[in-house]
């Protein structure tokens, strides 16, 4: 007997009979000798539609303590009827919200972090033979508010979860029938992936890969939780997500992602002297506001000019967080910039392959497109660019990196110390 945690989405839950389809998957590994615990996300749009609705009600920004009440509701109504739909099929099945499954979190609206699971009442409830259900992407406070982890926290809820009841694999059913090289709308010939590592589909959902919430990986890195990425539609063999993968001959660059929330930062004329950075960048990280590439120019004069990246969303705060320690730092003046994505290629192999981000530079210089930014590691490389040809560079990086099916690898060129 295995115990498995299996996660599906809002668009595998997304109306009655996907609702159906989703209990007879269950049932039929129940049946087959397992235990089963699943974490449902809301159905379909259901959260886009009730902030709409705040929208309607009030032109503030409510509060977050309230937004997390309403929110929550989605995931709540999810398990419910995914419960009855359960036991409709003779198979008896209990839901559970994240707090009464024991979910604890930091008190954080909206975007809380997980601090202790106690699954007990969900161990219980396997021990008596139930399917337990639990709504993903919420929590509870010590004190007892209600919490919701932000977008892809049911993903989270699933690693996490398995990892305290020690299942066997956590099991995530999506759309598509697992990971692919890139994204299979882009680029029709993309080859889906049997397996991958941790740390290469950390950077890939980092990078803008939407298939898996960054902090699930992380989770199921941390605690080793065997990962599946497979179709809710299918039965077919979907991606395993483990910590060493084995290397497809020639294959270098595992996958290609691309981030469309992106904005460049300028703070131009700069006083060269010890802190500056640190009083930027400090003033932005106590506004919660994340940082990306960073780039330093030469100091001319004593002034220097840097720049980096946020996300797109983030823009206008950190703005303001720029400006209001502008007597501190002292600075001629501060740019930003939109209309960029930041496209990103990863793999294990590069740190050993020579060329692999001169093919990359080659291949959007070929398409007449500027790079305006780079950031590396061991197993990527990012260039920012302007967005208005995105899908043609992921289809030249696609092809020049031997990654379209059934096509010649690429090997590696002039070093470049990638």
């Amino acid at each position: 007997m295995s115990l498995i945690v299996m996660k599906f989405g809002g668009s595998s839950v997304g109306d009655a009979e996907r609702m159906k389809r989703v209990a007879n998957r269950v049932v039929e590994t129940q049946r087959n000798g397992n235990q089963c615990v699943v974490v449902v996300s809301a159905m379909g749009d259901t959260t886009d539609d009730l902030i709409d609705l705040t929208k309607q009600i009030s032109t503030e920004t409510p509060p977050t303590r309230e937004m997390d009440m309403l929110l929550s509701t989605g995931e709540q109504v999810s398990v419910a009827l995914l419960s009855i739909a359960i036991h409709s099929l003779g198979q008896s099945a209990v839901s559970y919200t994240g707090w009464q499954a024991g979910m604890y979190t930091e008190a954080v609206h909206g975007k809380a972090r997980i601090t202790d699971i106690k699954p007990e009442r969900v161990l219980n409830a396997l021990d008596q033979g139930n399917v337990v259900i639990v709504a993903g992407f919420q929590g509870m406070t010590e004190e007892g508010e209600i919490t919701t982890l932000g977008r892809g926290g049911s993903d989270t809820t699933a690693v996490a979860l398995a990892a305290a009841i020690k299942a066997d694999v956590c099991e995530i059913f999506t759309d598509v029938d697992g990971i692919y090289s890139t994204d299979p709308r882009v680029v029709k010939c993309a080859r889906k992936l049997p397996e991958i590592t941790y740390d290469e589909m950390l950077e890939l959902a980092n990078l803008g890969a939407a298939v898996l919430h960054p902090r699930a990986v992380e989770y199921a890195k941390n605690y080793n939780v065997p990962l599946v990425v497979r179709s809710s539609f299918n039965h077919n063999a979907g991606t395993n997500v483990k910590e060493e993968a084995a290397m497809e001959q020639g294959i270098v660059v595992r996958g290609i992602a691309s981030d469309k929330n992106v904005a460049r930062i300028s703070i131009l004329g700069v006083e060269e002297k010890p802190g500056q950075l640190a009083k930027v960048f400090t003033a932005l990280a106590s506004a919660q506001i994340d940082v990306d590439i960073i780039v330093q120019s030469g100091v001319l004069h004593g002034l220097a000019d840097f720049s980096f990246t946020v996300a797109l969303t983030d823009k206008d705060s950190a703005l303001g967080v720029i400006e209001g320690i502008r007597s501190e730092v002292g600075f001629r003046e501060v740019t930003s910039q939109e209309n960029l994505v930041k496209v990103s290629i990863v793999g294990a192999g590069m740190v050993s392959t020579p060329g692999v981000a001169a093919k990359m530079f080659e291949t959007i210089s070929d398409l007449g497109l500027s790079i305006n930014m780079v950031s590396t590691s061991e197993i990527k490389t990012s260039c920012v660019i302007d967005n208005t040809r995105l899908n043609e560079v992921i289809q030249a990086l696609h092809t020049a990196y031997g990654l379209d099916t059934d096509q010649q690898a690429f090997v590696g060129g002039p070093s470049d110390r990638r």
